[in-house]
C-alpha cells in the first residue's frame, strides 16, 4: 500500500472555504507533481477533497494573531494535509 499527499492551503479554517494554495505528492510513483505546476487548485475546497475520497488526517493549529498584528503577512496557516492509500 503506498500514500499519495494532498497539502490544501484554505482561506479560512472551514474545510468549504476556498482554496488558496496547494502541494501534491504521489508515494506511488505513478506521477510527479511539482509546486507551481498547475494554475488552478486540484479541488476548489477542502470539502471537495473529501468528497473526492481524500481523508483529512491533520488539521491546522488555530493560532490567534498578537494584538497589534492582526494584519500582518506572514505564512499561510490555514493548512490541511489529505492521504488516500493506493494498492
Amino acid at each position: 500500500m503506498k500514500q499519495q499527499v494532498l497539502v490544501l492551503y484554505l482561506a479560512t479554517s472551514a474545510l468549504d472555504s476556498d482554496v488558496v494554495g496547494w502541494s501534491r505528492y504521489d508515494g506511488t510513483g505513478a506521477s510527479r507533481p511539482t509546486t507551481g505546476d498547475s494554475d488552478e487548485p486540484p479541488y476548489g475546497t477542502g470539502l471537495a477533497a473529501l468528497e473526492d475520497g481524500w481523508r483529512l488526517f491533520q488539521a491546522a493549529q488555530l493560532i490567534p494573531p498578537y494584538p497589534g498584528h492582526e494584519y500582518d503577512t506572514s505564512f499561510l496557516k490555514h493548512e490541511f494535509l489529505f492521504e488516500k492509500l493506493i494498492d
